[in-house]
This record gives C-alpha cells, structure tokens and sequence, in this order.
C-alpha cells in the first residue's frame, strides 16, 4: 500500500519532471531549424533506447513478454502525441495547439473513471479545473476549429491515455523492460515518418542539433520518462497530468530569461493560477487523507 510520504515524493519527483520537460523546449525550437522533428525525434530515442537497454541490463535478469507488450502500448501512444502534435503546428497557431493540447488534464480524470472506474476526488477537479484556466491564459490561446484544432485533440487525447494506461501498467511489469520497449517503439515509428515525411534520417549535426538531441535524450527522455513511470507507481493518473502542466511554465519561463522571449504579466498570471491548481490539488489530498486517520 502507499504511504502518504511515498505519494508526496513521487509528486516532488513529478515536479522536477514537467520543469525538465520545459526547460528544452528552447534548444528544439533552435534545433528545428536545421531538422526536422521527427530527424530530431529519430535520434533522441534512439540514443534513449541504448542509453535504457544498457542500464537495464544490471537490474533486469530475464525479458518478459508481458513487459514488452505494455511498453510497446504507451510507446505507440507516446509517439502518436508527439506526432500529431507536430503536424497540428502545421494548421494552427503554436498558443492554440498549446492550449488544447493541455485539456489532458481534464481528459485524464475521466478516462481513469470510465475505463478503471476509479472515483475522482472534488479536489482534482478543481485542480484540474484552475490548470485548464491557467494554460488558456499562458498560451494566449486563439480559439477557432479547423484541422490543426482537431489534430491537437487527439494528441490530448493520445497522451491523456499514454498518462494512463503507464499509471495501471507500471505497477503489474518490470519498469526497465517497459520503459527501454517504450523508447525503441519511438525511435522506430519516428524513423518510419521521418522517411516518409522528411526523405531522410540524415541528420545537420551542427551545435543546436548535438545539444537539442543530447539533452532531450539523456534528461528529458531516460531520466525523465522513467521518473516519471516510476512516480505513477506511488501517485495518480490525474495528479501525474495536473503536476505535468508545469511543463508550459518551464518552457515560458526559460524562454524568458534565456531566450529573449516576452512574458506578459496576463502569461505570469497564467503561471501562477497552474500552480495554485497544483496545490489545490495537493493540499486536498493531505486534508482528506488527515480527516481518515483521524476518524
């Protein structure tokens, strides 16, 4: 059973995760113009994969099956995100695939109630509820619906299971296998659209390249994807996305200090409304879990 210091630490853990997450959104942007995303994509989890299969090795004594094929379930969940997202940029505004592309953390609640029918407590709805205000006002979202709005949706919707089903799987496989299965399922389909869309996995391996690819796969992919699989063995599916959308708030404020990018006090105020979710969110699990040890 998990105990309530478990289940914090795991959120402190989660924490550290959305704002790695954020922090590289400045070296792809840089990186993506001399390659394409899924060239970029191709080689993250290609170097995660070896990276994984190599640390799996001391902590692994046989490969199961059933570890691989949950692995491969997120992996193609994951990649699909990652994908439609990308192709989304193509049709919309970057603020309103942003934006919709955050409505995970309204998705997540109830995917876990209709295919787990796991009750969801009223304070994660209102978690999740200030989350979804704060990501509209940080991403300064323009709203309309077209293909790139629809696109976005399902990428929501696609990480919204990825979230998931890693919640319920992490706990009934080996970590490593499901994770190192993950990452080469990535790297495969990436190198299939990278082909496909973008002629050639033949990389620019100039300085933004090496440092976008070589950040995202050591921190934001092995250590990353698996604190953040490891975490959802101790905390929720709805709590792992809330705590997540600390990843916009990374990226602006990155942006904004080392990047030159403009925050306006109406984004900073989006910011803060994400964090007031989070710990709305927090502190609602503490009370709840106080008012039963005192009954």
């Amino acid at each position: 059973m998990t105990t309530k210091r478990q289940e914090f630490l795991a959120d402190l853990a989660l924490v550290f995760v959305g704002l790695i997450w954020g922090v590289t959104f400045l070296p792809m942007a840089k990186a993506l113009a001399t390659n394409g995303v899924f060239v970029i994509l191709f080689y993250r989890f290609l170097i995660a994969f070896i990276l994984m299969a190599l640390i799996s090795l001391k902590f692994i004594k046989k490969i199961d099956t059933k570890s691989v094929k949950y692995g491969a379930i997120v992996g193609v969940f994951l990649f699909a995100g990652f994908a439609l997202q990308t192709f989304a940029l193509k049709y919309t505004f970057s603020s309103t695939v942003a934006f919709i592309t955050g409505l995970v953390v309204i998705f997540v609640p109830f995917l876990v109630f209709v295919f787990f029918r796991t009750r969801i407590k009223f304070y994660s709805y209102v978690g999740a509820t200030l989350a979804t205000i704060g990501l509209y006002i940080l991403c300064d979202g323009e709203l309309g619906f077209g293909l790139g709005e629809l696109l976005s949706l399902l990428c929501a919707f696609a990480y919204a299971f990825e979230i998931m089903l890693a919640g319920y799987y992490v706990k009934k496989c080996e970590i490593f296998v499901m994770v190192a299965t993950e990452f080469l399922v990535v790297c495969v389909l990436s190198l299939v659209c990278t082909l496909i869309f973008e002629g050639s996995a033949k990389p620019v391996i100039d300085r933004e390249f090496v440092i976008a690819v070589g950040i995202t796969a050591t921190f934001a992919t092995v250590f990353a994807f698996f604190v953040q699989n490891l975490a959802q063995r101790y905390t929720t599916p709805v709590k792992t996305v809330l705590i997540l959308t600390l990843e916009p708030v990374g990226a602006g404020f990155i942006g904004y200090f080392l990047g030159g990018e403009i925050l306006t006090s109406w984004q900073i105020f989006g910011a803060v409304i994400i964090l007031v979710g989070i710990l709305a969110s927090e502190l609602g699990s503490y009370l709840i879990t106080k008012e039963k040890n005192e009954k």
